[in-house]
């Protein structure tokens, strides 16, 4: 299947994709989805369309939401399902029952960003120390941390 067929399916199969659904160049398709229907689409890629591999999750400020993006791969094709979440309720839910190695990944949304995993199973903080100060996130464009601010007022005196 190429990329034009994942496309039209994906665009049959759910009616609010249409004109979210675009390769940007040959095998890369990107999608976006919205975070209430995110659960059946990454169902419908990984069960019907056959992406099994999940290469990554990256996680995004988009300075008005956060987001993660999906990166998932077959047969050479990287189909990447990008989904809004709302900076005043970060909860999404994992994707360990389909890729138990979005566990460090979905670790990185939860330190560095703050996004909320729900049903990610206990253990250890990654990738920061377990003494990282909470609701410290580093990869959020409005954070700034205790020795930043504490060295930025050194600067000025």
């Amino acid at each position: 299947m190429d990329e034009q067929a994942i496309k039209q399916r994906l665009e049959e199969n759910f009616s609010f994709l249409k004109d979210k659904v675009m390769i940007t160049r040959p095998r890369r398709i990107f999608v976006d989805v919205p975070l209430e229907n995110f659960k059946p689409v990454l169902e419908y890629a990984y069960s019907v369309l056959g992406f099994k591999a999940l290469s990554a999750i990256t996680g995004l400020d988009e300075v008005t939401r956060l987001a993660a993006m999906y990166h998932l791969a077959k047969a050479g094709i990287m189909l990447n399902l990008k989904v809004p979440i709302p900076r005043n309720d970060t909860r999404i839910d994992t994707i360990t029952a389909y890729f138990p190695s979005a566990d460090i990944f979905e670790r990185e949304l939860v330190d560095l960003f703050g996004i909320q995993v729900q049903g990610l199973a206990e253990g250890p903080r990654y990738p920061l120390t377990d003494d990282w100060p909470k609701n410290e996130f580093p990869l959020r464009k409005d954070w700034k941390s205790s020795y930043k601010q504490g060295a930025e007022e050194a600067d000025h005196a």
